[in-house]
């Protein structure tokens, strides 16, 4: 049983989901768009950070108390770096409330990263 509660999230409505830089097959990644990218890939090749990552991602009430995820096969010292790392590539953000921390999904980088991988042709308007 969970030692925290969770709430419902504020509506923040529509959030506006500006790509990092355009989809893989327009071009070539400039330097800098190649390197943001890369930190977030990276933070996400860990199998604790992707784990710890889906378990936020894919929690009921959209956000999710660190006590609610650290049963992830290592100790909280190390479940508290791979949020941090998370954090840091932007994937997650992160509002103390109390004694917890409570973590949810970014979801305009995800969204951006999903634009920025998806292989379609991109369809224009006439």
């Amino acid at each position: 049983m969970s030692k925290c509660e969770v709430g419902e999230l504020p509506d923040l409505g529509a959030e506006v989901v500006v790509p990092c830089c355009p989809p893989i097959n327009a071009g070539e990644l400039s330097v800098p768009d190649a390197r943001r990218m890369a930190v977030m890939f990276k933070a996400l090749a860990d199998p604790v950070r992707l784990r710890l990552f889906s378990k936020v991602a894919s929690h009921p009430a959209g956000e999710a108390c660190v006590c609610d995820i650290m049963d992830v096969g290592v100790s909280q010292p190390t479940v508290s770096h791979h949020l941090k790392k998370l954090r840091e590539a932007g994937l997650l953000t992160s509002e103390r409330r109390g004694t917890w921390v409570y973590y949810r999904v970014a979801p305009s980088v995800v969204a951006g990263m999903s634009i920025m991988l998806d292989l379609r042709p991109a369809v224009t308007g006439s």
